[in-house]
């Protein structure tokens, strides 16, 4: 269950790949704070993710953490989600801003360059995602991901998040780079790995090693 008031230092946020059992997204949130639920739509069309998201939406916003939808933005109303998810198409951002930033979060992920993130920054999103879903199968972050994660949190206002590799302890490597966010899935969601056991893990060591920002 996530603290009354959040820790003052890089956070985590789940993401809940299609197929992830109810039962193990409400043992996660057991194991400590959770900012965040990010739930891709995947490879399931609309009707069998607002089914998923029917489910997972609620565990999640009980715990105290926000329900992100990346995918359609129909089914993010429908199940009364925080916030949508819009991978790197830049019209398709500002037309959901226009449309759903009043009501909920909206923001972006998808890209590799300075000059890609700069570009949908300009549309105000109110986050940034560096990584792609499902691509934690390596133990530590991605090289790209730490390099622009650790750039825009030194540039650029809009909070980041930074895709962690799928050992926990990569979540001391993300949160050295000033990032706001740290995002995990396998790390937490693989098979034999014990969920709450994990995120109580990751909490402790940003506890312990995450810069605090008020410093």
């Amino acid at each position: 269950m996530n603290p009354q008031t959040p820790p003052d230092r890089c956070r985590l946020v789940l993401i809940v790949m299609p197929g992830t059992d109810a039962g193990r997204l409400a043992e996660a949130l057991e194991g400590g704070d959770v900012a965040s639920v990010l739930l891709p739509q995947g490879p399931l069309d609309d009707a069998a993710f607002q089914r998923a998201a029917e489910k997972l939406v609620p565990l999640a916003q009980a715990a105290g953490a926000a329900a992100i939808i990346a995918g359609d933005s129909r089914v993010a109303g429908r199940v009364k989600a925080d916030g949508i998810h819009i991978e790197g198409k830049r019209q398709e951002l500002a037309d959901t801003i226009e449309r759903a930033q009043e009501r909920m979060m909206v923001g972006t992920g998808g890209v590799k360059t300075r000059d890609e993130a700069l570009e949908l920054g300009e549309e105000g999103p109110d986050y940034m995602f560096f990584g792609r879903f499902g691509y934690d199968s390596e133990p530590a972050p991605h090289p790209r991901n730490l390099t622009l994660g650790a750039w825009w949190a030194e540039m650029v206002e809009i909070p980041c998040i930074v895709m962690g590799g799928s050992d926990i302890a990569s979540v001391t490597t993300v949160a050295a780079t000033g990032a706001e966010f740290v995002a995990l899935s396998a790390a937490v969601f693989a098979d034999g790995t014990d969920p709450r056991a994990a995120v109580a893990r990751a909490n402790a060591l940003l506890d312990e090693t995450a810069p605090r920002f008020g410093d």
